[in-house]
């Protein structure tokens, strides 16, 4: 038994641990607590403080699985009876712990703590839920046993506030009030561990564990039986010794004033430096004995030195050795201690359900001058959570607004979306009264300034969009105001549908009275003018411009020169980078015929002047350097078209050199012969031989395609080398047999001259100098011209100097890449070829003239 004692013992030891060190109450007291029922209808959050007889209630954050409801979970581990070892100590416990709560909730005050759901037991706890609670007095004042280690967030440097003492005691005053007159009942342990703060700030009585009901019948003065200390019994099974009157520790007798007595001490131990009673008997009767013998007159007076003033008096009376001079609770309430303005307004907000609509809205429009003089943890957790009730009143939320919204002014963001914005939400959806949203809009700039980005696009913008709408002009200019402030939060679908449309609306909006809608269409351009920036370009073409032209100004300065500086934001802008067009057909036609207008002052005239001066200048320079960048545009394209032309000529030769060849073919032998014939009779049958040769040579070379780049670039990949010397050799062959036919030695030692030249040269090294099939055809056209006989000189010698003139050379066989090897060639032809041919030709001088292999390829080349 004992083996499996210490066992049970390991366990909740070590499920105890981890309870201590998990983050969240739920996974700790599930894991603490799997079969009690309270914690399958609540989700426990936190471990945050204790409560009740020696502190042995742990307190948990939570809310109610179904209604998610915050609440409060007490719970008490049945392993701290472990500490008593005796088995009726600890069903005595128990059994005082259990008495406690279920009157507890048998009970229903506002100074009484609610219990939402009613004590469980399992195997290993107590369990029961109430209203959310902060922590209980005892924790508030430093007692922190039982508490959590790190202390929780809500008790670190925690420290009672004197309007918070004040109206606490206030409560607890009305709370023992109505114990003593309704319910006739005696607590008989008020003490800090029986008092508990809840989230609100209200101190609520706790722990009626040793409570004291009416023995008496209805009709008879009311009684209560008193249990006499037990010292043998243990510590947490009696009420507390320091706490006690002197007539229930000497007499063993008790009445409403013993409680009276006990609240006296306890305003001793909150105002004391050190939060400790007037005597610590340490739950020793006989040491609480002679104390309570020697509490007397004088005795009482030293000892409350720290208690306030106005409150030392009746404390003193409180806590008299004899209970006929100790004020009753409706006494104590009235006191001068209690008519404090704070407390008086803590007071009128926990009454205020009892008033009607016109009281109401009388007390909080002096609110506001009364929370200046507000602690603000009183107004955050104390005011704020009376003010949300009033919220599912619609007639009373313009009235209860401007207190909230004075509170927000001193929020921190964090407070305020955690204890403001949710409550405030569902107010910022609604439409009527009117006044909810002008309220609202008043502080719209502080409500940007606190609400996240979503918030904005999802409440505050659709708010906006419904005031534009409104046909209250106060409205709509608190509107156009706070909208340059979102326009970055606001989309472009947005904004282009939903704001400006009603921004434009307001504008064109005309009224009998022009003065009404001169404010507001000059806040509407205003307001254009402060989103400008932030626009896109063509949201501005598209809605701005136009709506400038249309807005109907009837001359009035005030739009005009609004009007005026959102052109001149347009011209100096550099996103907007209005266009030069845009100026010249649209913005300068609207604005000339305003600088004619009558109304202007001379500062407004020169203001516009300026502007329009500006803008033609801009159109202006911008088309002078469009006219500019044209021109050298043109002047580039036909120089452009010439180097193309150019290129054209260099990169498709053969075009040249056929136009060349039909040129030479103007003069061929066949138009020579016809010419001779002309001039002469008759021709030898040699000539008529040598010449029909020639025609027959001639139409060869015609019938032939023209070589275009592709062919002359295939057949250089083929053999180019090959066939430029086999057309060459060919020709010159054909050069060679009509010279030996022909009866004239000279034209036949020039056609032997030329073969041996055209032997010593390599067909390899003429292809390399870019010689081409056409180029060599035309060669051989020069070479045959010159076989003729003497008779034909002269057309011939003509035929010569065309082809070997500089022109010819340049356009037809000499390569355009080169220009002084050009002009090399032409001297050479000059001067080697042309001067030897101008007179007959001889023997001899063809002999002292001969051209050199390399003149040959130079030439050829």
């Amino acid at each position: 038994m004992d083996v499996l004692t210490k066992l049970r013992n390991t366990v909740s030891n070590t499920i105890t641990n981890t309870v201590h060190n998990t983050a969240y109450g739920l996974s700790q007291l599930s894991s603490v607590l799997p079969g009690n029922p309270v914690t399958r209808e609540f989700e426990v959050i936190a471990h945050i403080g204790s409560a009740g007889p020696g502190l042995l209630w742990k307190v948990y954050s939570g809310y109610k699985k179904s209604t998610k409801q915050e609440a409060a979970i007490f719970l008490f581990e049945k392993r701290i009876l472990e500490r008593w070892s005796s088995k009726t100590d600890r069903e005595l416990i128990l059994e005082t712990l259990k008495r406690g709560i279920m009157q507890l909730t048998k009970l229903r005050h506002p100074q009484i703590l609610t219990v939402q759901h009613p004590l469980e037991e399992s195997r290993d706890s107590l369990a029961f839920a109430t209203e959310p609670v902060f922590a209980s007095l005892a924790n508030a004042l430093g007692n922190l046993e039982n508490v959590p280690q790190p202390l929780p967030t809500n008790l670190k440097n925690y420290k009672l506030l004197d309007i918070e003492i004040r109206y606490g005691l206030l409560q607890l005053g009305e709370g023992l009030a109505f114990l003593h007159g309704d319910v006739k009942l005696l607590h008989q342990n008020l003490c800090p561990e029986s008092i508990v703060i809840n989230l609100h700030g209200v101190w609520k009585i706790f722990g009626f564990d040793f409570c004291a009901l009416n023995q008496s019948t209805d009709s008879k003065q009311p009684s209560w039986s008193y249990i006499e200390y037990d010292p043998t019994a243990p510590y947490v099974t009696c009420p507390q010794l320091d706490y006690q009157a002197p007539e229930c520790i000497l007499a063993s007798s008790n009445s409403p004033s013993s409680d009276i007595f006990s609240l006296g001490m306890l305003i001793y131990v909150i105002y004391s430096p050190d939060n400790r009673p007037l005597h610590e008997s340490q739950n020793d009767l006989s040491k609480c004995k002679r104390f309570l013998e020697n509490f007397k007159g004088s005795a009482v007076s030293s000892k409350l030195f720290s208690v306030p003033e106005n409150l030392k008096d009746t404390t003193k009376l409180m806590l008299s050795h004899s209970p006929e001079l100790r004020p009753d609770p409706h006494q104590f309430i009235k006191i001068e201690y209690f008519m404090d303005i704070g407390v008086k307004t803590l007071n009128y907000l926990d009454k205020l359900f009892q008033w009607d609509n016109l009281q109401k809205s009388q007390f909080y429009k002096g609110l506001p001058q009364v929370l200046k003089q507000l602690p603000h943890r009183v107004i955050l957790h104390r005011v704020l959570p009376s003010l949300y009730k009033e919220l599912v009143n619609p007639p009373m939320i313009p009235f209860v607004l401007p207190s909230i919204l004075q509170v927000m002014e001193s929020c921190e963001i964090e407070e305020f979306r955690e204890h403001i914005l949710p409550n405030l939400k569902p107010v910022l959806a609604l439409e009527d009264p009117p006044q909810i949203s002008l309220v609202l809009m008043q502080q719209v700039n502080l409500l940007l300034k606190l609400c996240p980005a979503d918030v904005i696009k999802s409440d505050i913008v659709p708010m906006l969009t419904r005031a534009l709408e409104s046909g209250w002009e106060q409205l709509q200019e608190l509107c156009l105001t706070a909208l340059p402030n979102i326009v970055t939060m606001i989309e472009g679908p947005v904004m282009k549908n939903a704001i400006l449309p009603r921004i434009k609306k307001i504008c064109l909006n005309k009224k009998p009275n022009g003065s009404a809608t001169l404010g507001i269409r000059v806040n509407c351009l205003l307001c254009l003018a402060k989103m400008l920036p932030n626009f896109d370009r063509w949201l501005v073409y598209d809605e701005i411009l136009p709506l400038l032209q249309e807005i109907p100004h009837t001359g009035e300065p005030a739009i005009l020169m609004a009007i005026i500086g959102i052109y001149r934001l347009l011209l100096t802008h550099s996103k907007m980078g209005i266009s030069k067009e845009i100026l010249a057909t649209k913005v300068l036609p609207f604005l000339l015929p305003l600088c004619i207008e009558q109304n202007l002052s001379s500062s407004q005239f020169e203001t516009l002047s300026t502007l329009v001066i500006d803008m033609i200048n801009r159109v202006t320079t911008e088309h002078r350097e469009a006219l500019k960048q044209l021109d050298a545009v043109r002047r580039e394209t036909q120089q452009f078209e010439k180097e193309l032309s150019a290129t054209t000529q260099i990169t498709f030769p053969q075009q040249n050199i056929l136009n060349d060849i039909n040129v030479t073919a103007q003069k061929s032998p066949t138009n020579m012969v016809k010419q001779s014939v002309g001039m002469e009779n008759g021709l030898t049958i040699e000539e008529k031989f040598r010449l029909a040769q020639q025609q027959e040579t001639h139409q060869r070379l015609q019938s032939q395609e023209p070589l275009t780049p592709k062919t002359i670039s295939s057949i250089s990949k083929q053999q180019p080398k090959d066939l430029t010397a086999t057309l060459l050799k060919n020709n010159l062959d054909e050069l060679n047999l009509s010279a030996s036919k022909s009866p004239n030695s000279q034209s036949n030692y020039i056609g032997q001259n030329l073969n041996t030249t055209w032997n010593n040269q390599n067909a390899n090294q003429l292809n390399s100098q870019f010689l081409t099939p056409p180029m060599s055809s035309q060669m051989m056209n020069w070479t045959m011209n010159n076989t003729t006989s003497s008779t034909n000189w002269n057309s011939t010698q003509s035929s010569w100097n065309m082809m070997t003139s500089p022109n010819n050379l340049n356009s037809s066989w000499v390569p355009q890449t080169n220009l002084t090897r050009k002009a090399e060639y032409g001297s050479k032809v000059n001067s080697q070829i042309l001067q030897p041919m101008a007179s007959p030709p001889n023997v001899q001088t063809q002999a002292k003239t001969n051209l050199s292999n390399q003149d040959i390829m130079d030439l050829l080349s």
